[in-house]
């Protein structure tokens, strides 16, 4: 089994008391008040969250061996709670509400209680809806029983980004599917930049398969903080003390470089557990996880340490000792558009559904072969057999040492052929920095081989356009738990099939993250998963109950890229008034928004409610020359680019008057098509069919250009037509241009072949 003793049942202890009555362990008692308040992070004072007035809140410190008491008082107008992140702890104070653990109402106060088993670094944060981002977050030191590193103090730094708009609203924001945040943060790819790259057949490529860009961040941050501001100083530290570093990247959705000036800095610890100590500069922390520095301060001149936003939309620093700074290398921004280049040379299948026909049929097997990289001639490995939810004994299989090979090449694998070279066109660098193989566990991690393995495929699968992010094609509101049974090692192989890093979640465990170090793979909560990459974990079952396991990124997760790991135990009877309903819903809520164009030819109004599934739409487009059209529709989606739907439209038939206004009942399909043309093909109770293609196209920075074309034909089935003829024909056409002047207007002008022509500014709301 594992060789450390803290990965026993997390129950041991509970077994004595459910309600933590633990004998002879010293009780350390924190008390921790959420409420709203205005802050000032990103230079205007707007409404966040704070935790004992401050954001981030405090760090909460224990030793190992002690039993913790965490009273949390909510002073907020709605729920609120708090998981405590990568400690092993009863599943009931786990902190997810409604699956393991109450909400904790307005106005309320709940206790948390469970023995500290563990040492290392850690945090804690809000796991209702988004107040995460708001600054709902704080740090957990726990010291050892026993420390076995040298050093002379410490400091603790939460990484975060920071948002002045409502966190609400930027989900709404992202589902509707803008070029907004792009184009603030400086990393759209209008066609203009393309062209000028010779990117074209790149861009077309992308488009075939129903992608803008390279996506590496979604969101527009205006501030990146450390401990809450944009630079720190700490100028106390004196010349030549070591100090440890813990740093906790509490980020809702940003990923960082950590760069430092003044040498290589000694990583010590990742996730709150011990590694072999290895020089590392230029290390890059996901969402959620923790790293542990040593770092020397030097005779003259302080230390600038550096954390650099993903995608290259901004830094923040913190400086430690006097003097003349020793400036951290700088971290190039990506090249989104020499990114593409590169991939549209590979033989890779990207735009995988985030949403399957058939939900309740889970093949992640079948996924795998038809999308990401095609390995034609790639050999097979264990990590590539049958996988799903049923469960392989793999008592018989060969060697442990050789499957730790094995694993921790399929990465490699992917983009290897049968003569050990790499595939025609493959760019081995792609992604080759985003790895686990400098950590490397003091102590073999590998289980026992006589143990049966349980092997599962979790292939990560997004929509970018309609931003909903799921498991397998299937998101959390139409998916099953994952069965886990204890005494047996469940083997997980994330298969990303996106182009965004997702880094992975599951509470309440350690996993080994397979890497080329073998049997001393180290032991993490979280794993960050690269763009069209596999990366596999595996843990051995001591648990019990429900445990929440999920994409880190908080609008991921809020958009349905989220499973339950389950054993399978009786519900504890406390959990009983809180359903996991409640829970489910928070993923597939209705969002809704809306844009007016007031133009000196027409006005028109558009307005959008929608779900994963469902989605219901009103339009209406009035010109100032007595033309109207009003339609409202219901939609299904079947899978992410086509839906059914049904609903009225209403126009006047007679150009330029409205004297003669028609109803008529609709039906048809929608479909996104490749290269990003929405058309719609549809009949109407008359029994004429139309169709209709329209797109939208960023030409240079804020500067689009759009059109639709429209096909209708009058048979005479229902109709009686004038002068005897066969068939009559509507064609409706409009093509504009629009300018982006801020996140809710735009200038635009537009033809319509109903209404003439004319300008005038669109409104987004």
């Amino acid at each position: 089994m594992l060789m450390s003793s803290m990965f026993g049942k997390a129950q041991d202890l509970l077994e004595k008391s459910i309600e933590g009555n633990v004998d002879n362990l010293p009780v350390r008692e924190n008390s921790l008040t959420i409420r709203a308040e205005k802050v000032v992070k990103a230079g205007k004072e707007v409404m966040g969250m704070t935790i004992n007035g401050s954001i981030p809140g405090p760090t909460l410190r224990f030793t190992e061996g002690e039993y913790a008491v965490i009273y949390v008082k909510n002073e907020l107008e709605e729920e609120t709670s708090v998981h405590w992140h990568g400690l092993l702890l009863p599943n009931f104070y786990d902190g997810v509400p409604y699956l393991t653990t109450p909400p904790i109402p307005p106005g309320e106060t709940q206790k948390y209680e469970f023995p500290i088993k563990q040492s290392g670094t850690y945090w804690y944060h809000s796991h209702t809806m988004l107040q995460e981002q708001s600054g709902v977050y704080g740090s957990i030191v726990i010291e050892p029983k026993e420390e076995s590193l040298e050093y002379d103090k410490e400091l603790v730094m939460v990484l975060s980004d920071w948002t002045n708009e409502n966190p609400m609203s930027v989900l709404r924001f992202l589902k509707r599917g803008t070029e907004w945040y792009n184009w603030r943060k400086g990393t759209a790819t209008p066609l203009n930049e393309v062209i000028a790259r010779g990117a074209l057949g790149a861009q077309l490529n992308f488009w075939r398969q129903r992608m803008e860009s390279a996506d590496i961040a979604d969101i527009y941050y205006p501030a990146f903080l450390v401990n809450g501001q944009q630079t720190q100083e700490y100028p106390d530290f004196k010349p030549g003390e070591k100090v440890r570093l813990r740093i906790i990247n509490g980020a809702a959705s940003t990923s960082f470089w950590m760069t430092f000036g003044g040498g290589n800095p000694t990583i010590v610890s990742a996730d709150g557990l011990n590694v072999v100590p290895v020089e590392h500069n230029k290390t890059f922390i996901a969402i959620a996880e923790t790293y542990d520095f040593i770092i020397t301060i030097p005779e003259k001149g302080k230390i600038e340490f550096r954390t650099t936003a993903q995608d290259g939309s901004g830094t923040a620093s913190a400086y430690f000792g006097k003097g003349e700074a020793m400036e951290a290398p700088e971290v190039s921004r990506p090249d989104k558009i020499g990114m593409m280049k590169k991939m549209a040379k590979m033989d890779m299948r990207m735009g995988a559904p985030a949403l399957k026909f058939r939900p309740k049929k889970d093949d992640p097997q079948e996924l795998m072969s038809k999308w990401g990289m095609q390995m034609k001639d790639t050999p097979k490995s264990d990590g590539d057999m049958k996988m799903g939810s049923e469960k392989m004994d793999h008592s018989g299989m060969e060697g442990m040492k050789s499957d730790e090979q094995k694993m921790s090449g399929m990465a490699k694998m992917d983009m290897i052929n049968t003569e050990g070279k790499p595939m025609d066109g493959m760019d081995m660098s792609l992604f080759s920095e985003y790895n686990y193989d400098y950590l490397k566990s003091p102590n073999a991690t590998t289980y026992d081989k006589d143990v049966p393995v349980r092997v599962v495929l979790l292939n990560l699968t997004g929509n970018m356009s309609r931003y909903i992010w799921s498991m397998n094609g299937i998101p959390l509101s139409e998916t099953d738990k994952i069965k886990i049974n204890e005494g047996e090692v469940t083997r997980i192989t994330f298969n990303n099939l996106t182009m965004m890093h997702h880094p992975m979640h599951l509470h309440g465990h350690f996993f080994r993250v397979i890497n080329e170090n073998g049997e001393y793979s180290p032991l993490k909560h979280t794993v960050n998963v690269p763009p069209m990459q596999k990366v596999t974990i595996e843990f051995y079952g001591n648990e019990y109950g429900d445990w929440f396991f999920h994409c880190h990124i908080l609008y991921h997760m809020m958009g349905g890229m989220a499973r339950v790991v389950s054993y399978d135990t009786p519900e504890d009877p406390r959990m009983e008034p809180y359903p996991i309903a409640k829970l489910v819903h928070e993923t597939n809520r209705f969002y809704s928004w809306g844009m007016a164009d007031i133009a000196s030819h027409t006005g028109a109004l558009n307005f959008v409610t929608s779900n994963i599934r469902n989605q219901f739409n009103l339009g209406v487009e009035y010109g100032w020359n007595e033309n109207i059209e009003t339609e409202f529709s219901y939609e299904y989606y079947l899978y992410d680019y086509l839906r059914v739907f049904g609903g009225v439209n209403v126009e006047n038939t007679t150009r330029n008057s409205l004297n003669d206004i028609k109803t008529t009942a609709i039906a048809g399909v929608r479909w996104y098509s490749p290269y990003m043309f929405n058309v719609d093909i549809r009949i109407d109770n008359e029994l004429r069919p139309r169709i209709g293609v329209g797109r939208s196209l960023m030409l240079f920075p804020r500067f689009s250009v759009f059109g639709y074309y429209e096909y209708q034909l009058d048979a005479g089935l229902v109709n009686k037509l004038e002068n005897n003829t066969d068939f009559t024909k509507e064609i409706v056409w409009n093509a504009g241009a629009e300018y982006l002047l801020s996140k809710n207007f735009s200038l635009m002008g537009s033809y319509d072949n109903r209404f003439g022509g004319g300008g005038g500014l669109s409104i987004r709301f």
